[in-house]
């Protein structure tokens, strides 16, 4: 289902790679909080989370008006240990680090209010 290709191929695409490590950092986040974290349009976002969740990494579900993702819990037990110990490793080094301060930074982060 998920071999070594795919998932090396996944993270070897930046924007897919932050947000996948966002996912394993957070465990779920609404698609308008990875695009303030990563500073990217929405439609980049979108994009890759698409790309991510037709291979099977991250699976999404609608809340009202917000969809969330998180790393798919189908995952095996390896692709959990590669990302929990790639975001781990990378956790102050930069776009990450950035990524992390810009997410905790943002105002009106989902709840019973909706997005920013």
């Amino acid at each position: 289902m998920h071999i070594p290709e795919q998932l090396f191929a996944a993270l070897g695409h930046e924007v897919r790679l932050r947000c996948l490590l966002l996912l394993q950092r957070e465990g779920e986040l609404c698609v308008c909080e990875l695009t303030h974290g990563l500073d990217l349009a929405q439609p980049t976002i979108s994009r890759h989370l698409a790309h991510l969740r037709e291979a099977g990494w991250v699976e999404d579900h609608r809340q009202g008006l917000w969809v969330y993702y998180r790393v798919s819990s189908r995952l095996p037990a390896w692709v959990r240990e590669v990302l929990a110990t790639t975001a781990a490793g990378i956790v102050n080094s930069a776009p990450f680090a950035g990524d992390l301060l810009r997410l905790g930074a943002m105002p009106n982060r989902p709840g019973a209010r909706g997005c920013a």
